[in-house]
């Protein structure tokens, strides 16, 4: 679990912009050149995987983003990972995706203080870690071959408080540094590549996202004008819809009338003074008559349930019908039959 930290931004502890740039720069191996490149939350999703290894998973982090969706998904994976770690620090979202200063920088503050306290001295390959992605605009240490994490050639860049700063260094001590390569490993020291890189600050102002933006800007297409008779086509079309829209409501209106009239007329049928009513009777059969298809609806327009124990009544009575009248029949036959043997 993660070591919670409290931090404001009066903090005496506060690093200057620069400060933070370079920590961020020598840890995780990148190129930022100004603090509201981290709205991406990618430094962020790394640093938490040098802390905490596996917590994030850095194959799904958009390094080189710049769309604030993805801006987004970082956020919420270092989200995550700070839940499961017992992190309590909420994660201003909403205002570090927007990429201004002074949020950007509150926030990284806070974040120095907490990797401070939760570090503890191992060793780490950052651009091995993220798959050799480099990362930043800037120019300034792009191909430096800058030390692992937690070794002793990177253990005082950890702590810009103790570095000296390259303005108030004494000409004389950096006149005879050389910007070459060691003979022993071939690499060009960390500090030389800074030096060396410095006077070219002209160069470093454009960065390669500027030069990809002037093609694209340059190839987007003119809009084509819009084809006067789709227009009309589209202006028929809607005044169709409009008239066809009229007149379902009319009929709507026409049907709920006429539906409360007769619902009316059924209350009243069913009256219990007009139960033996043989007229009242007869309006009741013609409203409950139906078609093929049809499926009658309750007062409030829903549709309304069989009763299936009232269809067995009727069933029943009509069977009993039935049977009288079959009886009628044969009673009536049994007396003519009987009349005409007495006239004979």
């Amino acid at each position: 679990m993660a070591v919670n930290v409290f931090h404001t931004a009066v903090s005496k502890d506060n690093l200057s912009r620069q400060q933070i740039l370079s920590w961020i720069n020598d840890t995780l191996d990148m190129n930022l050149v100004k603090i509201e490149e981290l709205c991406s939350g990618a430094a962020y999703c790394q640093f938490m995987d040098l802390l905490f290894p596996g917590s994030i998973p850095l194959k799904k982090v958009k390094f080189n983003t710049k769309l604030e969706h993805e801006f987004i998904g970082n956020f919420k994976m270092l989200q995550q990972s700070f839940k499961t770690r017992g992190v309590d620090k909420p994660i201003p979202m909403d205002k570090l995706i927007k990429g201004k200063f002074q949020d950007n920088i509150e926030f990284v503050q806070w974040f120095k203080r907490f990797f401070d306290v939760n570090y503890d001295g191992k060793e780490y390959y950052a651009r091995d870690a993220r798959g050799g992605v480099a990362v930043g605009g800037g120019a300034a240490g792009r191909g430096i071959a800058r030390p692992k994490v937690g070794s002793a050639a990177a253990a005082p860049v950890r702590s810009p408080a103790t570095r000296t700063s390259p303005a108030v260094k004494p000409a004389s001590t950096a006149a005879p540094r050389k910007t070459g390569a060691s003979p022993q490993t071939g690499r060009t020291p960390p500090s030389a590549g800074r030096a060396a890189k410095k006077p070219a600050s002209a160069a470093a102002a454009a960065s390669p996202g500027q030069h990809q933006a002037t093609p694209k800007a340059a190839a987007a297409p003119a809009p084509a004008a819009p084809d006067p008779q789709l227009l009309e086509e589209l202006a028929q079309h809607k005044e169709q819809v409009a008239e066809m829209t009229q007149v379902v409501e009319t009929t709507e209106n026409e049907r709920d009338f006429y539906f409360r009239k007769l619902h009316q007329v059924e209350q009243i049928c069913q009256e219990p003074e007009n139960e033996n009513n043989e007229g009242m009777a007869r309006i009741l059969e013609v409203l409950y008559a139906t078609e093929d298809g049809f499926v009658a609806q309750d007062a409030e327009g829903g549709v309304e349930e069989p009763n299936l124990e009232e269809e067995e009544i009727l069933e029943e009575e009509l069977l009993e019908d039935q049977e009288y009248i079959v009886e009628d029949e044969i009673t009536e036959q049994a007396f003519d039959m009987e009349g005409e043997q007495e006239e004979y």
